[in-house]
């Protein structure tokens, strides 16, 4: 495994630069860090009717903080699997504002992007994360529409196999948006960001008691942005309102709900000549869309939460959620010009309609078996998904441009006319029953076992002709799939403050198609063994984590050879489980707090994913061939000090540094590439570099950023025909007032 000199650097550089730090300070602050446990007296002279929130904390390591992904309530350190928590704090010292500004904080995550930049896709451990892979405060949530993440409390990363507590997700990981939550105090803060591009975001957070036992919170911003690409621009509508009800001593009621409007041109960037080269003589900035081309999405969810304690041991969980999504698109696609940049350009009208329900019951409790305990976990989950979509009519060719010379033809710009002609319904079910034990055989080694039983439906979907009002059964076959996923896992704690751990788990992905004789295909079960250590050092001021893996799909889902005559078959729906896959990896995470007011984050990852078994040695499914769009090799390193001395006192310096690997996007064909068959684009590494400084003065608070700090330029290509520029330097500062 060969690790470019440039990634090494970055995790050094950033290293070096705590250590500096830590003998920069005085003795005193050392003596003041041993002691750090020490409990004091706080008197206080406010009057207690005029104070408004004491905030007592508490610093919790990553291995030894407990998160609602995981459903077990058990800590980070017992769970034998790599976790990364992405706090609030860390949100907004980096001002993000898209899930993707997160993410690229959780090594072996990466940024895949989507056609025309209307959404986020992420992969991980080889595997793309689909829809059912990200969570909203442990419920699934669409991915077709970019998250609001500026007001996150948190995100929550749990990586590989979750199958058996979330059903079908992807071998690669789970990601979880944790909003923020009412508080029985009284308090809130009013933000202001502007920045480059005409980037305008107030965001405001209010929250409180309403009575004794009912406290509320009601977050929100709005968003008004334009973009270093031509003509492209957003708004956004974000708002999220909650309720917290204290029932009783035992019982409490969690109510959350919120809104998510967002209006964006599409954008396919610059595309690529012949499919296979990006076009890099054109100006990041050109846009080659036409003026009145939309994407607009309406997304609202609700959720509830009861949590309820049984006994000192024993504590229940309830979860109902329901999303509606609505997506209404009309645009160019595919910026696919030939060598001369001539592009015939084609048109493309969706509107997509989502009606989804989720439910979730878990029992978790403590009991004892001799001297060996046990955390338990009991569960079930259900949902119901109705996905409606609308056909219109064939288009012509809208027009031809030439993305080199854009006066060489007169270009069109008015909107043409979209007949809707049939409306599609698929029903989807899931249910699946799952059960874990956390089993301490003794203080220093821990077993960790569970199994899964899923089952989802999808029916026959029903075709409804707008004209005729006739609604038919389409030729898609009802398709049930039924699949077990096992979990077990060794953990060993020589000291309280390290755990070794090894783990086999499996998950399992729905096949679309059919098999050669028109049945529908069984599910791909993927098995994943992974092994590592959690460290907490200098006294649990820093987490120092390193996790290897190997997935591997034995019954990858492929094109069939021969039909079932024994003829050659050429129908790309017709598949058989034949195929194999291996992704093996390396990660390693360090988070932390080193010395006082200095957050540290830090990591590396890298990922291998290839075809190891094939039916077909042309093409893109070849052994040995390399899967597109995954990054081998991603690091990242972030530093956020606030000075604490009398006439610095406030100042915060921060630095971030973030490196994408040479990666591959097109067609698999790297092995199979000739002259006439060529459909592999390749795309260089790069290291971007933000630098922010900001001032804390009572309850007023400015930040200000300089993201991509050397200007790079690179790209973020979607297969063949959406190759979107990153954003290059730009300029972000947020003014904020807590009361």
């Amino acid at each position: 495994m060969r690790i470019n000199l440039r990634i090494v650097n970055i995790i050094l550089l950033t290293f070096f630069l705590c250590l500096n730090v830590v003998k920069a300070r005085t003795q005193n602050n050392l003596e003041d860090i041993q002691k750090s446990k020490i409990i004091e007296t706080f008197l206080f002279n406010d009057s207690t009717t005029l104070l408004k929130e004491v905030k007592v904390t508490t610093e919790k390591t990553l291995n030894e903080k407990i998160i609602t992904i995981g459903k077990s309530g058990i800590k980070a350190k017992d769970l034998p699997q790599s976790i990364s928590i992405i706090s609030n704090e860390t949100i907004s010292n980096q001002q993000a504002n898209r899930l993707s500004d997160v993410i690229k904080n959780i090594n072996g995550v990466s940024l895949g992007t989507a056609r025309g930049g209307t959404s986020e896709s992420f992969f991980s451990r080889g595997y793309s994360l689909g829809s059912n892979n990200i969570l909203k405060n442990g419920s699934k949530v669409s991915s077709a529409v970019i998250p609001e993440a500026s007001t996150l409390e948190s995100v929550e990363v749990l990586k590989g196999s979750a199958a058996l507590l979330y059903g079908n997700v992807s071998g690669g990981a789970v990601v979880n948006m944790v909003t923020k939550q009412p508080k029985f105090v009284q308090g809130g803060e009013i933000s202001f960001r502007a920045g480059s591009y005409d980037l305008y975001k107030p965001i405001v957070d209010f929250y409180g008691p309403i009575t004794k036992n009912v406290a509320f919170r009601m977050v929100g911003t709005y968003e008004s942005a334009g973009s270093f690409r031509d003509q492209v621009n957003s708004k956004r509508i974000y708002i999220n309102p909650s309720l917290l009800y204290n029932i009783g001593k035992k019982t409490t009621l969690l109510v959350q709900g919120d809104y998510l409007k967002s209006n964006a041109d599409p954008d396919f960037g610059i595309g690529t000549l012949n499919g296979t080269t990006i076009p890099t003589t054109i100006d990041r900035s050109s846009y080659f869309n036409t003026p009145w081309a939309y994407n607009k999405i309406n997304q609202a969810t609700a959720s509830t939460e009861l949590n309820h304690n049984l006994s000192s041991h024993w504590d229940l969980n309830a979860i109902a959620s329901y999303q509606r999504y609505d997506r209404n698109y009309f645009s160019t696609e595919r910026i696919m010009a030939d060598g001369q940049g001539e592009w015939a350009r084609a048109l493309t009208r969706t509107k997509t309609f989502e009606n989804y329900y989720t439910t979730q019951i878990n029992l978790k409790g403590k009991i004892h078996t001799g001297k060996i305990n046990h955390s338990l976990l009991l569960g079930t989950d259900a949902d119901t998904y109705l996905l409606s979509s609308t056909g219109f009519a064939a288009f012509t060719t809208y027009d031809t441009i030439n993305i080199f010379d854009p006066l060489k033809y007169i270009v069109r710009t008015d909107l043409p006319q979209s007949t809707a002609k049939t409306i599609t319904e698929t029903p989807t079910k899931r249910i699946g029953i799952y059960a874990q034990d956390l089993i301490s055989l003794s203080e220093k080694f821990k077993v960790l076992a569970g199994l899964r039983w899923s089952f989802q439906s999808a029916n026959t979907p029903d075709v409804t002709d707008i004209a005729t009002g006739i609604t038919t059964k389409s030729a898609i076959a009802k398709q049930n799939n039924k699949a077990f996923s096992p979990r077990l896992g060794l953990v060993y704690q020589p000291t309280k403050m390290t755990s070794l751990f090894g783990s086999y788990a499996n998950s399992f992905e729905i096949n679309s198609g059919s098999d050669i004789y028109g049945a529908a295909l069984a599910p791909s079960i993927i098995d994943q063994f992974e092994m590592g250590v959690k460290n907490d050092l200098i006294k649990g001021r820093l987490s120092a984590n390193l996790t290897v893996y190997k997935i591997i799909n034995n019954n990858l889902a492929q094109q069939a050879e021969l039909d079932a005559l024994g003829n050659a078959n050429n129908n790309s729906l017709i598949k058989e489980l034949s195929g194999k896959t291996t992704s093996d990896g390396l990660e390693i995470d360090f988070s932390g707090k080193i010395i006082k007011n200095l957050n540290f984050l830090a990591g590396y990852s890298y990922t291998f994913m290839r075809y190891t078994k094939t039916s077909n040695q042309t093409g893109s499914f070849i052994t040995g061939e390399q899967v597109v769009r995954n990054v081998p090799h991603t690091a990242n390193g972030s530093l956020f000090y606030t000075l604490a001395s009398s006439k610095l006192k406030g100042v915060k310096i921060g630095a971030s540094a973030f490196y994408t690997g040479n990666r591959y996007s097109g067609y698999n064909n790297k092995i199979a590439q000739t002259q006439n068959y060529n459909r592999l684009i390749p795309i260089k590494s790069y290291t971007t570099f933000d630098f922010s400084a900001g001032y804390d003065y009572k309850k007023i608070s400015i930040l200000a950023k300089i993201s991509n700090l050397t200007d790079v330029l690179n790209y973020n290509v979607h297969e063949n025909y959406s190759v979107n520029p990153i954003t290059p330097r730009q300029f972000a500062t947020t003014i904020s007032y807590k009361f």
